[in-house]
């Protein structure tokens, strides 16, 4: 009995057409219900022949095993892509920008029905690769006959502070090929536009990215659209507030001894890195946990531990906007207000600097200052409305992480998706099977 109502081709229209429908109903896009069609026909009145580019009538009554293969890596593909864009995304830790909450190693995955997945901006790509082809290097995975504009799904909550969250790098609109992991306007910064644009051999060549095509970061998101941020000497405030202490925050700090070296046993104990060991084995420089340091501390050689802290008001021009009016560092930041949807802010040509990436990149305005007077869009403009939310992420590797500190807000159409399981971790300078983090596999990530 089961079976029959399992092979009645009602049935299968049924399942199959209502799993659709509500596909499309959380897609948004309407259109798509043209697809009922298609779906009606395969199963119920069957005028199309679906299967066209099977043989009819193949020898002996069966398929050849061609056939069967390239039919099923066609499902396969389509079924693996279709969960890669709306539900799940593997993803690898490649820097330590995040240590100690995630490890260069660590493979996790990526949930897009957390805050919503968004439909891609350039549709027609190579599956299962992200900008670049594996092989051929430099070569483009995608192509942009078709492009489509921000657009994102129903997700079961929206971003909150401290998630860790995988987004799109904001500064990858424009990459030096041969540098693709920099930020080309920081290359610009320090080498000079002329350099950057005529040196091919060292820089490769310049190209533009769609914004799903940009690389992937993984930062922790640190403030939302309409929190206050500030930075001070190290200790992030938000609306006030000094930040939520995590385990895994480290800073730099200058760990002195009596003259004799560390050992290198205790540090892997501790899962402790030597940044830097400056003239003898006297000095180094660890990157340290506040949990780390206290324990160093009581180790009989060492003299002293002291966290590495810029003073406020030394001006690092990396340091987002990169403007003298703005004399910030990595240790001191702010205080900036996130822009939210539908805010409005007063513009100067003193503060336009924050907003100006806002306004002539993500929210695709024709930006131009003339003297004191700031045109958008050809005419004069004392304020600007925002039109997405943003967001400010930092590493909890806090010295060694290229974040908001950097290149200044995400924007929401920026965003992946959120971090949520460790699935597999492996030590990249140890051998199989010490290689293999058996305590960090299939742990959530917080």
């Amino acid at each position: 009995m089961l079976r029959s109502i399992l092979s009645n081709k009602w049935f299968k229209f049924g399942t199959v057409g209502t799993l659709y429908l509500l596909w499309v109903i959380w897609l948004g896009n309407y259109i798509w219900l043209l697809g009922l069609a298609v779906i009606f026909d395969i199963y119920i009145t069957e005028k199309v022949h679906w299967s066209f580019w099977k043989k009819k009538n193949p020898p002996n009554g069966k398929q050849t095993k061609v056939v069967e293969w390239v039919d099923a890596i066609i499902f396969a593909v389509i079924a693996a892509s279709f969960i890669r864009i709306f539900f799940i995304e593997a993803y690898t830790i490649p820097t330590s920008s995040m240590e100690k909450t995630m490890l260069v190693g660590d493979y996790l995955f990526v949930s897009k029905t957390a805050y919503g997945p968004k439909t891609p901006n350039t549709p027609l790509s190579f599956p299962f690769v992200h900008n670049t082809l594996p092989i051929l290097k430099n070569t483009k995975s995608y192509v942009e006959w078709i492009k489509r504009p921000y657009h994102r799904m129903a997700g079961f909550t929206t971003v909150k502070e401290n998630d860790v969250v995988v987004f799109h790098f904001p500064e990858g609109d424009t990459v030096a090929l041969n540098m693709a992991a920099q930020s080309y306007y920081q290359l610009i910064r320090v080498y000079g536009r002329a350099r950057v644009w005529s040196d091919k051999r060292n820089f490769g060549e310049i190209i533009a990215r769609p914004v799903d095509k940009r690389e992937n970061y993984i930062k922790r998101c640190v403030a939302i659209h309409g929190d206050v941020i500030k930075l001070v000497r190290g200790q992030l405030f938000v609306n006030g507030k000094a930040q939520k202490k995590f385990k895994g925050v480290q800073q730099k700090y200058i760990v002195r001894t009596n003259g004799t070296s560390i050992n290198p046993k205790a540090l892997d104990r501790l899962h402790i890195a030597i940044a830097d060991r400056q003239g003898n084995s006297s000095r180094y420089i660890f990157p340290l946990t506040e949990e780390n340091a206290t324990k160093l501390k009581k180790f009989s050689n060492v003299i002293s531990v002291e966290k590495m802290i810029e003073e406020p008001g030394v001006w690092d021009p990396a340091i987002f906007p990169s403007n003298k009016n703005f004399k910030w560092n990595v240790d001191n930041v702010g205080p900036i207000t996130i822009p939210e949807k539908g805010a409005t802010v007063q513009l100067t040509v003193d503060n336009l600097p924050l907003y100006r990436r806002i306004i002539d990149v993500y929210e695709n305005n024709d930006l131009k200052v003339d003297g004191d007077k700031i045109y958008i869009n050809g005419e004069i403009a004392t304020s600007y409305t925002f039109k997405m939310d943003y967001y400010w992420m930092m590493g909890d590797n806090r010295h060694n992480s290229a974040d908001s500190r950097y290149w200044g807000f995400v924007p929401e159409d920026h965003v992946v998706g959120k971090a949520k399981f460790i699935w597999l971790s492996i030590d990249k300078d140890k051998r199989f099977p010490a290689n293999i983090r058996f305590n960090r596999i299939f742990t959530a990530i917080k």
